[in-house]
């Protein structure tokens, strides 16, 4: 993959584990040649993302809507930042740049950009492999509701399964890099029970 979008929050959280989070996987990103598209901003765990890539020289693209473009939030050290109208034009123009998904802690912000992705891929209008790095069980209450969506038959397996998880960085890389477009005859049986 040559980027990734990364959906994660604008705060830091209490735990000094997630920050961590954020700066292995930019030392990831860097060490190996993977662009970051992101939300544009440099505070909390968009900021610390960023910062790590930047200071290695590596590709950072930030897509920020005209209502977030201030100058205390917007990261004014990347080069490349495409300012939009809206929100949900942001996660367009962040779909055409990029060759998956990848969701670290964050807020409502980040499950909605998350399970937009995820919806997307369910429809078919997207075929791009979508990862969860499962910093410290965050997302853990996440995957049981999956699960539990899965067991009351609102929600396909194959569907379940489209999301990749894990708790390490070059694991969920190496998941993400083995995608394969599922091969789906009819989306309307694939969504709907």
């Amino acid at each position: 993959m040559n980027r990734i979008v990364v959906f994660c929050g604008s705060s830091l959280g209490f735990k000094p584990i997630y920050k961590e989070a954020a700066v292995e996987l930019g030392n990831y990103f860097a060490n190996n040649k993977i662009g970051l598209v992101y939300g544009g901003g440099k505070i909390g765990m968009m900021g610390v993302l960023a910062d790590t890539i930047l200071a290695q020289n590596g590709e950072v693209i930030g897509v920020i809507p005209k209502l977030l473009e201030k100058e205390e939030v917007v990261h004014s050290g990347v080069e490349e930042m495409i300012v939009c109208k809206k929100m949900s034009e942001r996660k367009v123009i962040m779909s055409k740049l990029i060759d998956g998904y990848i969701t670290l802690p964050g807020g409502f912000g980040t499950l909605d950009e998350l399970f937009e992705a995820l919806t997307l891929g369910q429809l078919q209008i997207e075929q791009k492999p979508i990862g969860l790095l499962n910093v410290n069980g965050f997302f853990d209450s996440v995957l049981l509701q999956l699960d539990k969506m899965v067991v009351e038959g609102f929600l396909k397996q194959a569907n379940r399964d489209m999301l990749f998880v894990s708790t390490s960085v070059n694991d969920l890389i190496l998941q993400m890099n083995a995608y394969k477009t599922p091969k789906i005859e009819h989306v309307i049986n694939k969504v709907v029970s």
